[in-house]
């Protein structure tokens, strides 16, 4: 925690009161789906402690796969309270590299 408060040189509220990442996903927040490997979650969620300052929301869901419901496939699931920060992540995070 102290690694992000000196990087910043700003104190965030959300961060020091530890109230930043949610547990459920709000029906409020802007939301990405990115397809499931292996050690993502714990990536991103390093990320988006080191480079945003909002609220988020990271967690595992089911989608339905091409084929419909007898394909489902396991992705993951990342949102945001402000939409400019999901903008932000879908540019600048290096994890989303697209083969």
């Amino acid at each position: 925690m102290m690694k992000t408060l000196l990087k910043t040189k700003k104190p965030n509220r959300l961060e020091v009161f530890e109230c930043r990442e949610t547990s459920v996903a709000p029906m409020h927040f802007e939301y990405i789906k990115l397809p499931m490997a292996y050690n993502l979650q714990d990536s991103i969620s390093k990320w988006i402690k080191l480079n945003l300052r909002g609220r988020y929301y990271i967690g595992k869901s089911l989608s339905l796969g091409e084929k419909g419901v007898s394909n489902m496939d396991t992705t993951l699931r990342v949102g945001f309270e402000e939409p400019k920060e999901l903008s932000y992540f879908t540019l600048a995070c290096p994890l989303l590299k697209y083969k």
